[in-house]
């Protein structure tokens, strides 16, 4: 275990690289708004891995990489409408099945028909291109370190629930709340190493991460001992972690903790986003307004370029 890396966040040498070939990656998917483009060539060019820049670019943008393209098209696609193409045209034009499959698409973007949206005064929306910047950062403290962890098991409960991407997920918490005290209790029994006590755990999400796809969220400990009957189990092997601590006004730090991990820590540190599960120890003080929290994230060593 260590605190920090040798390359601390605000790396300008590295930023500038970083930044370099995600706008690359983008104007790949700029070049021909008609055609798609494989996921694994962006990330090439964004000189990472796919599951990284799936990860990163979710975090970053707001949305996953499948929707800003989708978006970026339909975008393109609305523009050529107004010329007045018609909607055959365009939908054969930007790989959709039929004149109906692409109308489907535009009112789910626009809230009106290609018809419609032709009209004067209809209100249309529109995905502008992403830029990725720049920005010197570093003026607060990110409390981190990296741990080497031996292999272990989650054990608990676990639920299949729909990713949201802005807002409450009501899934998760009508999960926690038919969770009986008396499980937490004998589950707190059961652990006995990092991260300590109760554990939410989400593991198992669908490659695009569009909203509405599904993952596992866990309740659960990380645990060496024996699964006792009635609960679920997740063997995690040996690896690398980075866990980020932050005490504060509670949500708020919890949410702050993810976006300084992915605008930040990431982008100027060696080390990118790896799979498995990731792990949020919170610890609430009484009145629900003031909280510890540690994230774990599973991460790989990048090669120093």
């Amino acid at each position: 275990m260590h605190q920090g890396d040798p390359r601390q966040a605000g790396d300008p040498v590295r930023d500038g690289d970083m930044m370099q070939g995600w706008n690359r990656a983008i104007e790949l998917i700029e070049q021909d708004l008609t055609t798609d483009v494989e996921v694994q060539v962006l990330a090439k060019a964004a000189l990472t891995s796919e599951y990284h820049f799936r990860r990163m670019f979710s975090s970053l943008a707001g949305i996953p990489i499948s929707e800003y393209i989708r978006r970026r098209r339909l975008t393109a696609a609305t523009a050529e409408i107004l010329e007045g193409r018609t909607v055959l045209d365009v939908a054969v034009r930007y790989g959709y099945g039929s004149a109906e499959a692409f109308t489907r698409a535009f009112k789910a973007m626009h809230g009106l028909s290609p018809s419609e949206a032709r009209l004067p005064g209809a209100v249309l929306h529109s995905q502008p291109q992403l830029r990725f910047h720049l920005r010197v950062e570093g003026n607060s403290d990110m409390k981190h370190r990296i741990e080497d962890k031996p292999a272990f098991r989650l054990i608990g409960l676990k639920a299949r629930v729909p990713l949201v991407h802005e807002g409450p997920n009501n899934a998760i918490i009508e999960f926690q709340r038919g969770v009986d005290p008396a499980v937490t209790t004998r589950l707190l029994e059961l652990a006995d190493m990092e991260p300590a006590g109760p554990v939410s755990i989400t593991d198992n999400i669908e490659e695009q991460r569009t909203e509405g796809s599904e993952l596992d969220y866990w309740h659960g400990v990380a645990s060496t001992k024996p699964v006792p009957e009635g609960f679920e189990s997740l063997e995690v092997p040996p690896g690398l972690w980075v866990v980020f601590e932050a005490e504060g006004k509670f949500p708020e730090v919890l949410q702050g903790m993810w976006a300084d991990a992915a605008t930040e820590w990431f982008p100027a540190n060696p080390y990118r986003w790896a799979p498995g599960p990731e792990m949020l120890s919170v610890k609430v003080e009484p009145g629900g307004t003031h909280g510890r929290g540690q994230l774990w994230i599973p991460v790989e060593r990048e090669e120093l370029r």
